[in-house]
């Protein structure tokens, strides 16, 4: 009997642990970029079709294709 009751306490405890974890739960709100990181983006992808660019200048009998 005693068994039963310490079953059924562990359980109902474990329960109610399962559903605070569900309810805790908050949206994820997502923040849109701020001015300087869209420059430093565009910025970076300028670099690399730069250097994309040198490379295959460096090898002007080789056509290979830019990506």
């Amino acid at each position: 009997m005693m068994m039963e009751n310490l079953l059924e306490t562990i359980k109902s405890q474990v329960s109610k642990l399962k559903l605070t974890k569900k309810k805790k739960k908050k949206p994820y709100i997502k923040i849109d970029k701020s001015a300087s990181v869209k420059v430093e983006i565009r910025s970076r992808k300028a670099r690399n079709l730069i250097d994309k660019t040198l490379k295959a200048a460096d090898r002007p009998g080789k056509t290979t294709p830019i990506s």
